[in-house]
């Protein structure tokens, strides 16, 4: 089940917050800190975070900044109360999907959020798939992942059967035995899948 983390040391808001995301039936989670956040953090469920930008010991964008090195796929919504252009720049440009000033329009928050778990839920579902497809690509013997390396560099099967010195037959039963284990409608699905995911035959 999806979740919204609330990082604000304002408890009032959190709280307030807390009440209009159960309204609608969202989930929502409160720290007052960075720290406590990253204490109770789940990355393996889709959330969104919203995040105040001025806290103590840490701020919002030192967060970001964290999440962004340990390359999670948290939507972040910034709020803020002493926002300005410049301040929202540098969130977005950072990755977050919105930037918000306090107090903000409690409809417009609803919308936000629920938007940022949209992408949340998305982002979740296709790191699943590359995950997956990591995973049956480390399956691969090194005669298989020979050959996908010499397939994802555009070689036929025969320029692939004379490069490596086996037949061409050799070469199809291997990329069938690929297609298969992978789980792959055909070779060129799995090529566009990999592609999408940014691997090639050398991962996994």
């Amino acid at each position: 089940m999806s979740v919204v983390y609330v990082v604000d040391d304002d408890r009032e808001l959190c709280t307030s917050l807390a009440w209009l995301l159960e309204s609608v039936n969202i989930r929502s989670e409160c720290f007052p800190d960075v720290r406590s956040f990253l204490a109770g953090y789940d990355p393996d469920r889709p959330a969104c975070l919203v995040l105040d930008v001025r806290m103590p010991e840490a701020s919002g964008f030192q967060l970001q900044d964290e999440l962004n090195e340990l390359g999670s796929v948290l939507p972040v919504v910034f709020v803020s109360a002493h926002g300005d252009i410049r301040m929202s720049v540098r969130a977005m440009q950072r990755g977050a999907v919105d930037f918000l000033e306090k107090p903000y329009d409690p409809q417009h928050m609803l919308e936000v959020v629920q938007s940022a778990l949209r992408t949340a839920r998305e982002r979740f579902a296709r790191r699943a798939r590359e995950r997956e497809l990591r995973d049956r690509l480390a399956n691969l013997t090194r005669r298989e992942r020979e050959i996908l390396d010499l397939v994802l560099d555009g070689l036929p099967s025969k320029s692939i059967a004379g490069r490596l010195g086996i037949s061409v037959k050799t070469v199809d039963v291997h990329r069938t035995r690929i297609r298969e284990k992978v789980g792959a409608r055909s070779i060129t699905t799995l090529v566009r899948e990999m592609a999408r995911a940014g691997l090639d035959g050398r991962d996994g």
